[in-house]
């Protein structure tokens, strides 16, 4: 399948069965290609880099991740039940979707994206449309993979993911907690409502 079926390209060793895998959130359906530029924050910001995580075991990072937060971007908000589905198929292939409710309605995108060499896939080029592409990287991931953070590469985009709709407060202050120690300001996280 190409990139209109919204595949996703991992470099993952050996051969899977098909079955729900991983990408980063986003929870728009750009209505053209210039909208999709400011959906994904083509900013033009510049600086340092957000560091990663160290590596993302892609097996076991496959499943649904709900939304549990986001530093909420203009085309972000009335976004409601946020969630990312991905499939890995046998040819190390991933169907990728992402959806949400806004105004009472399902709204979805689909992308395609490959891990940024040497990055441990933590660092992922998404590529929108086949038209442009945005960083997203793993900046922070739960040791039984049961919740992570993905930013863009300066930190105006950030998405609190969990494997369930809803996270305990005490893990959530945990994580925030990380975000904050990164520099992130964390004031502009605002919960997703599940």
């Amino acid at each position: 399948m190409g990139s209109e079926s919204g595949e996703l390209i991992l470099k993952v060793p050996g051969s899977f069965k098909e079955r729900v895998c991983f990408t980063p959130v986003f929870n728009r359906k750009p209505a053209s290609a210039a909208t999709g530029m400011r959906l994904f924050g083509k900013t033009g910001k510049t600086g340092v880099p957000l560091p990663t995580v160290e590596h993302v075991d892609v097996a076991r990072y496959c499943g649904t991740w709900y939304e549990i937060a986001a530093i909420v971007r203009k085309r972000q908000r009335g976004c409601t039940h946020t969630k990312a589905e991905y499939t890995l198929t046998s040819e190390g292939r991933v169907r990728v979707g992402n959806s949400c409710r806004r105004n009472g309605k399902t709204v979805s995108v689909s992308a395609v994206a490959s891990p940024v060499e040497g990055s441990g896939n933590a660092w992922l080029k998404v590529k929108f449309f086949g038209l442009f592409s945005a960083n997203y990287r793993v900046i922070e991931l739960a040791s039984d993979y049961s919740w992570a953070v993905v930013a863009n590469t300066s930190g105006s985009g950030v998405w609190v993911l969990g494997r369930t709709p809803y996270m305990s407060g005490e893990v959530y202050e945990a994580v925030v907690a990380k975000l904050r120690q990164r520099g992130i300001d964390v004031t502009r996280l605002q919960k997703t409502p599940q």
